[in-house]
């Protein structure tokens, strides 16, 4: 464990008021004293149609002092705010939860029970990276029950994730029988060697097995004011002022070094996740998977628009209304690129860590039981490509967002069916046999059959004439998958040990043509693990298998105490 989790009560980085807005009210102040000089001037100097420059009026009026002492007493103030609003903003990690205290005016106190973490992300703004700083979210089932660490040094995020990752796996258990044993060694080696123990006299340094007293052996390096470091009267000695310059450049350098390592190394930490990522996205196919969407449509669609009614002596309403959304798109389309790139996904002793972003980055773990349903996706422009997209269902949302720009249920942009495969192997541990990933593929290429999914009967295409034949079900070791959709192609994987519960509804149209709708219910998110239509008495067949499955797959899961052995608590 770290400090920072130790139970006691800890500030954030100095540097955090600044970050969390500091720099935005600093811009503002300065755009309002460029733009009302004039006005302040009259005001303070009571000088009407005043229209020179203000620094020459104040060096001719003689009040350079009384300027200086108002331009100190704001940044003083200014300061003052920050250290108060740095000093009541603390917060501490114990073995149950994690909380959060601040405000000056209106207090705040946050918790987050670590039993109920569904996930926690260190996200690095561009801005807060050059001052080495990161924020920790932590991720809690609820709606508004994430709590914010912002900022810490971005090691000191690092070290803190893992810590409260170990914490919520379990491992206090385990942890605090390992403290007293060695404590309780300890204490028999004291006990057997105290007959034989020489008394220490404080200069030397003796293990605890000699003497039965456990000290830190004294450092050889000369010690900041002493003889040795130090000339007599407390003056340094010759050289000193040299030796101190260059540890200043040294440590200017030193920094300059960190934050570029910093910008350019993989996301992942090499000491808790292997260094590669398990899928890599080239740069084109994230270009061509932004150019091949919705928006684009919907962008060629309005320039169409936009030229027949130019060609036919239109209105100019149109082109104003859709001009500007037509520029602002380049921006839409250089942010969707940008937070995508450097993608990273990697298994972990303590989850799925999933990382992506060039100049504002983020890196989340998933702990393992916390995702409740993944939809794999395939929009009609990507068919040709054979690209998909993964996300899912999680109790708890980060409010930052995810890769592309998306939501934070993003977990794979966009991919190759084997990418899909060796993302859902990390996030799906132990459903990847031969028989597992045959039957992934042909639910999300097959077109119906005897395909081992349980279809839709032939009367289903008078509601669904063009999907019905895709539109079915399987159930294997533990796992729900429902196969649905032509112009876009989706299959829905639900754990059933995560499932909330199961409904059948049969409508008039419905029971008239002996069909049911069926739905597997899990926590809110984009997923939505539904099928339209089924037969009726398939309809049953599946309510009862999902019901018994979710109770025997529930009795067995562990997952929650992942780190335990055997996965069980004690």
């Amino acid at each position: 464990m770290t400090s920072l989790a130790d139970g006691e009560w800890h500030r954030l980085h100095p540097a955090s008021p600044l970050l969390r807005g500091g720099i935005f009210i600093v811009a503002v102040l300065g755009f309002i004293v460029a733009n009302l000089r004039e006005r302040l001037i009259d005001f303070f100097f009571g000088v009407p149609g005043y229209g020179g420059d203000p620094i020459d009026e104040i060096m001719r009026r003689g009040a350079v002092g009384w300027a200086l002492l108002i331009v100190a007493v704001v940044l003083v103030l200014i300061l003052v705010g920050f250290y108060l609003s740095w000093r009541m903003h603390t917060f501490r990690v114990s073995d149950e939860v994690v909380e959060v205290r601040s405000g000056l005016v209106f207090r705040s106190h946050r918790r987050a029970r670590l039993d109920r973490i569904q996930g926690v992300n260190i996200v690095r703004p561009f801005v807060p990276r050059l001052f080495g700083a990161a924020k920790l979210e932590v991720s809690v089932a609820g709606q508004d029950a994430n709590v914010q660490l912002a900022y810490l040094g971005s090691a000191l995020a690092d070290a803190l994730r893992r810590d409260i990752l170990h914490l919520a796996s379990g491992l206090r258990q385990p942890a605090a029988a390992a403290a007293a044993a060695a404590v309780a060694a300890a204490a028999i080696a004291a006990a057997s060697a105290a007959t034989t123990a020489v008394p220490n006299s404080g200069t030397e340094a003796r293990s605890g097995a000699e003497t039965g007293d456990f000290r830190t052996e004294r450092a050889s390096a000369p010690e900041f004011g002493t003889a040795e470091g130090r000339a007599p009267g407390g003056i340094r000695a010759p050289g000193g002022i040299g030796a101190a310059a260059a540890g200043i450049a040294g440590g200017i350098g030193g920094f300059a070094v960190d934050r570029a390592n910093e910008f350019f190394a993989p996301e992942l930490d090499p000491d808790a996740a292997p260094p590669e990522s398990v899928v890599r996205i080239p740069p084109g196919r994230l270009i061509g998977s932004v150019f091949f969407s919705g928006f684009t449509v919907f962008l060629v669609l309005a320039g169409i628009a936009l030229v027949v009614s130019v060609a036919f002596g239109g209105s100019g309403w149109l082109l104003v209304a859709i001009l500007p959304g037509m520029i602002g798109s380049v921006s839409y389309y250089f942010s969707r690129f940008t937070k995508s790139l450097r993608y990273s996904i990697a298994g972990t002793p303590d989850g799925v860590r999933v990382g992506f972003g060039l100049l504002s980055t983020s890196n989340e773990t998933l702990p393992p039981g916390r995702i409740h349903a993944i939809r794999v996706s395939q929009p009609l422009l990507w068919r040709p490509f054979g690209w998909w997209q993964v996300r899912i269902n999680t109790a708890g949302h980060s409010t930052n967002k995810g890769a592309a720009g998306e939501a934070n249920t993003t977990t794979l942009p966009v991919g190759t069916e084997d990418d899909v495969a060796r993302v859902l192997e990390l996030i799906l541990p132990g459903f990847n046999s031969a028989e597992h990933l045959a039957l992934i593929s042909r639910g999300l290429r097959s077109k119906g059959g005897d395909d081992g999914f349980t279809n839709a009967p032939p009367r289903a295409a008078w509601l669904r004439p063009f999907s019905w034949r895709r539109t079915g079900y399987a159930l294997s070791d533990g796992i729900a998958l429902l196969r649905r959709g032509t112009v876009s192609r989706e299959l829905i994987l639900v754990p059933l040990a995560r499932l909330q519960s199961v409904g059948v509804s049969q409508g008039p149209v419905l029971r008239m043509l002996r069909l049911a709708s069926a739905g597997l219910h899990t926590v809110a998110g984009p997923v939505a693990a539904t099928l339209s239509v089924v037969d009726a008495g398939e309809a049953v067949t599946l309510f009862e298998r999902v019901s018994a499955g979710a109770i025997e797959s529930a009795h067995l899961d562990t997952s929650h105490h992942w780190n335990l052995p055997n996965g069980a608590p004690e």
